[in-house]
C-alpha cells in the first residue's frame, strides 16, 4: 500500500540546496536529503537519468555508487561544470546539453529517473514513462508556498500545489512521499518529495 510520511523541519547535514543560482554552480552543493535517504536504489548496472541535473550534485553521487548515469540539462554552463568534475573524479557520466521542453526520451529505458528542483507538467508524463517496469521515479521540487519564503521560483508553472505530486506520478506505486518545510543552505525550503515505482509487467 502506498506510504506517506510527514516530516518536521530539519537541519541535518546533507539537506538539499537549490540548483538554479550561479552561486550553486560555483561551489559544490550537498545532495538533497531525499536523495541520500534513497541511495539504496542506485548501484552497479543501474541505468539512471538525471533530469535538470544542474552541475551534477546527484548525478556524481549516483555514478560513485556504480550507476550508469545520463545527466541532462538545458544550461550549457552547468553541463560543462559537470563534465569537468566527472572527468576529475574519473566517472563515466553521459552529459547532455539539450532542451528539456522538447527533447525526446526513449520510453522504458532507465531503471531510475530522478528530478530535483524542476517542474514541467507538460513533460512529466514523458519523464515518468522513461522508467522501466519495476524501476523508480525519484523527485523533489518546490511547493507554491515557497514564494512566501523569499527565494526560489516565482512562477506557478514551476511550483506544486498541495498533494499535486502524488497525482502527477500516478499510476506509479508511491513508496514514500512528504511535504515539508526544511532548512536548505540556511534558508527555508517548502518542498514535496516522492519515491514511486513503475509497476512490474
Amino acid at each position: 500500500m502506498a506510504a506517506r510520511c510527514a516530516a518536521r523541519a530539519s537541519t541535518e547535514k546533507g539537506e538539499a540546496t537549490q540548483l538554479f543560482s550561479r552561486r550553486s554552480r560555483r561551489r559544490g552543493t550537498p545532495p538533497s536529503a531525499w536523495f541520500s535517504w534513497h541511495a539504496r536504489i542506485f548501484g552497479p548496472r543501474v541505468r539512471v537519468l538525471d533530469i535538470a541535473c544542474g552541475a551534477g550534485r546527484h548525478a556524481l553521487l549516483a555514478a560513485e555508487l556504480g550507476a550508469e548515469v545520463v545527466a541532462a540539462d538545458s544550461d550549457g554552463e552547468a553541463i560543462a561544470i559537470l563534465e569537468k568534475e566527472a572527468a576529475r573524479r574519473k566517472l563515466a557520466i553521459k552529459c547532455l546539453h539539450l532542451d528539456l521542453t522538447t527533447s525526446n526520451i526513449t520510453p522504458e529505458s532507465f531503471d531510475v529517473v530522478m528530478m530535483f528542483n524542476y517542474m514541467d507538467r507538460e513533460r512529466l508524463a514523458d519523464f515518468r514513462n522513461a522508467v522501466r517496469p519495476g524501476g523508480y521515479f525519484l523527485a523533489e521540487t518546490f511547493l507554491e508556498g515557497q514564494k512566501e519564503q523569499g527565494w526560489g521560483p516565482r512562477s506557478d508553472d514551476h511550483l506544486l500545489k498541495h498533494g499535486e505530486l502524488l497525482d502527477l506520478v500516478a499510476p506509479f506505486d508511491v513508496f514514500l512521499s512528504r511535504e515539508v518545510l526544511e532548512m536548505v543552505d540556511g534558508r527555508p525550503a517548502l518542498v514535496a518529495s516522492v519515491l514511486a515505482q513503475r509497476p512490474p509487467k
